[in-house]
């Protein structure tokens, strides 16, 4: 789950951007070819949602073992946070 700011953020990003946000929500850490197959946009597309969630810093990319010459991108695991978790940080506050 993202906070709460880093959502208005991304609510004021183009639609190509959320949707590349959602397939990832959803399906966990892809390639860029993979977002691409999953969203049905065209590559430059994704190239330019994923420079914009990056700049956020709502997206990490990382090296893609499988193909050295692909990355991998995934949602910002710092930027995620259960219930519990939030709830822990309310209460050290």
């Amino acid at each position: 789950m993202v906070s709460q700011a880093e959502r208005e953020n991304i609510d004021e990003l183009p639609p190509s951007a959320k949707l590349v946000f959602k397939v990832l929500e959803y399906n966990g850490a892809l390639t860029q070819k993979q977002i691409v197959e999953e969203s049905m946009l065209s590559a430059r597309t994704v190239r330019y949602a994923l420079e914009r969630l990056e700049e956020l810093e709502v997206v990490q990319e990382d090296v893609y073992f499988a193909d050295a010459r692909q990355n991998l991108y995934e949602i910002d695991v710092a930027t995620e946070t259960t219930p519990e978790a939030a709830d822990a940080q309310q209460c050290a506050e």
